[in-house]
């Protein structure tokens, strides 16, 4: 005998406890239909080993490219400067004589102002960009840190023929009048210290030179100091404040730790501007080829100024072999500050890796 139950057709039973009434129903041939009729997007083919071993090629030639053009310069420089190299060998860099009449020349006193003027810009380049990127990153308010750290880029687009003009006809004269004469006035007749600011009243000469590059090349320096102080994590720094650190030691304990190697290259970066920087130079240094004192007001010459002077004016022969000899010098200058900050670098990993 059936149960009532059975007697009911199935698509009339009720719908059993165990499944929801609102439960989906497989249908597996509706699937299969859908599933035809809208096939998974067919894969792209890949490019193949032949590109990417092209990619390979044009990536290598790019490098080899540079370096080609780097050893191509260097014996350019060497070529053109071997009759000066020939003739004055290694006594050109300690000589002070520059007299093309005579067909003497020394390149000691070119060396001396492109290495004092930018170690003046350095030791004032550095505390202030310093200063201006621990402002913008950790003690700026929000509404003025983006018009601040945008204005002070800003400051890197200016041409240095403006600066050096500027510095020529404006800061020249505020130097000599508020700074050179009362400090002569000060230090007259004291040993060392007078010759220091000795020298004519004119606002122009290594310091002037100096500061001008020191401004120039602090955006520079703050730009990779702020952003190398923003790549350090905020649990760290947090940290720190929490445990009851101030700002400063904060910056000097978990900061510069962290992000030293970012910091030097920064600095690396501005002392490379510095060392190459021509016209603004060109305007404020004096140009003069005679070293009479060591004063910081004294008027002297930089490689890069005497190369924009005379260069255009130098005939075939000793003169502008000396001038190539110059070039090559500040070549080598350059590469010595590029290797020397390479070494530092490593050093600094070197010793990291074994403290951890």
């Amino acid at each position: 005998m059936s149960s009532p139950l059975e007697r009911v057709p199935v698509s009339e039973r009720p719908v059993s406890s165990t499944f929801p009434a609102n439960a989906p129903t497989l249908d597996l041939a509706a699937e299969r239909a859908r599933a035809t009729s809208n096939p998974p997007p067919a894969k792209r083919p890949r490019t193949g080993a032949a590109t990417d071993r092209l990619f390979g090629w044009a990536a290598k030639g790019a490098a080899l490219l540079t370096l080609a053009m780097l050893i191509g310069i260097l014996l350019s420089l060497l070529a053109g400067a071997w009759p000066a190299i020939s003739k004055f060998g290694l006594g050109f860099l300690t000589s002070s004589v520059w007299d093309p009449v005579q067909n003497e020349y020394g390149g000691l006193v070119m060396i001396y102002g492109t290495l004092a003027t930018s170690l003046i810009a350095l030791v004032i380049a550095v505390p202030v960009s310093f200063g201006i990127a621990l402002f913008l990153t950790e003690m700026s308010p929000a509404w003025l840190k983006r018009p601040l750290g945008t204005a002070i880029e800003l400051l890197a687009a200016v041409p240095s023929i403006v600066y050096g003009m500027w510095g020529l006809l404006v800061f020249g004269p505020i130097l000599s009048t508020f700074v050179q004469q009362p400090l002569q006035k000060l230090f007259a007749g004291v040993p060392y210290l007078g010759a220091l600011v000795s020298g004519p009243p004119v606002g122009i000469g290594i310091l002037s030179a100096g500061i001008i590059l020191a401004i120039m090349i602090i955006p520079f320096i703050a730009s990779v100091m702020r952003d190398v102080f923003e790549v350090t994590p905020p649990l760290l720094k947090e940290s720190a404040y929490g445990l009851g650190s101030t700002t400063w030691e904060v910056v000097s304990r978990v900061v510069l730790p962290y992000t030293k190697a970012g910091v030097i290259g920064g600095i690396m970066l501005g002392l490379g501007r510095a060392l190459g920087e021509t016209m603004a130079v060109t305007f404020v240094i004096g140009n003069t080829n005679q070293l009479n004192s060591l004063s910081v007001f004294e008027a002297a010459n930089s490689i890069t100024s005497v190369l924009a002077n005379e260069f255009a004016e130098a005939g075939d022969g000793l003169h502008q072999a000396s001038l190539m000899y110059l070039g090559l010098v500040l070549f080598f200058i350059t590469f010595v500050v590029l290797a020397l900050s390479k070494l530092l670098l490593a050093q600094m990993k070197k010793s990291e890796g074994t403290k951890s």
